[in-house]
């Protein structure tokens, strides 16, 4: 088999829309929608097709044959993945790096606000960046570490606020273009379909287990709850 990116065990639109019907219909499973009957039948057509590899492009795999793993620094598709993360990650860096430049110089030295509690000798390096003098006492915090405290301390507050995934998380902003390129997916990454679709055959197999219709015995349930048991 061709160790090219679009015929190592990849798919077809059928075949990411069938994983998608298959995620559905296990989660569904323990008060499902469908009846018995066309439960049963959706899930094995499902789970057969998946044994016989009927969704991926190449065929199912022959005997032991294993897919070698895509080249991410040969793979042009992979390589514009990872240059658009990184030029995401420099875009967000670069006015972070330049609001912080621009306070340690025009800041530097400043004393901003007073902690109204008391801290330890620990937290000294902290909240007192830019003014070395020994004997202050912890709790007054410099311009250079209030505005650290505040690039990173409300990203708790604004995941509160605005949800996991928002705009305004600052740790993401100054995340390594290199750690960030490799932690997100790549547009041109490829996926061992094969593997997918056996994991949701498991799936299947395990839902239907579990299955229960949700519609088992209406009648009788809507005359109990109504008083019109015979």
């Amino acid at each position: 088999m061709s160790t090219s990116v679009g015929a190592i065990y990849a798919t077809n639109w059928f075949g990411r829309r069938a994983l998608i019907r298959a995620q559905i219909l296990r989660a569904t499973a323990a008060s499902s929608p469908i009846p018995p009957t066309y439960y049963k039948t959706v899930s094995q057509n499902l789970s057969q097709a998946f044994a016989d590899g009927t969704y991926l492009k190449d065929g199912p795999p022959k005997g032991d044959e294993k897919p070698a793993p895509p080249n991410p620094l040969t793979d042009p598709n992979a390589m514009d993945g990872m240059m658009a993360g990184m030029k995401t990650q420099m875009v967000m860096m670069v006015p972070q790096m330049v609001i912080m430049g621009w306070i340690n110089f025009f800041f530097q030295g400043f004393v901003l606000i007073k902690l109204p509690f008391p801290l330890t000798l620990g937290f000294k390096s902290m909240l007192q960046r830019g003014i070395e003098t020994p004997d202050m006492d912890v709790r007054w915090v410099s311009s250079l570490s209030w505005y650290f405290l505040n690039f990173f301390g409300l990203n708790g507050l604004y995941r509160i606020i605005l949800g996991s995934d928002n705009a305004a998380d600052a740790s993401r902003d100054m995340a390594t273009p290199f750690a960030a390129a490799a932690a997100a997916p790549q547009a041109g990454q490829v996926q061992d379909y094969n593997k997918l679709f056996k994991a949701e055959r498991d799936n299947l197999e395990f839902s239907e287990g579990v299955y229960s219709w949700v519609a088992h015995d209406v009648e009788a349930r809507i005359l109990k709850k109504y008083g019109r048991e015979t």
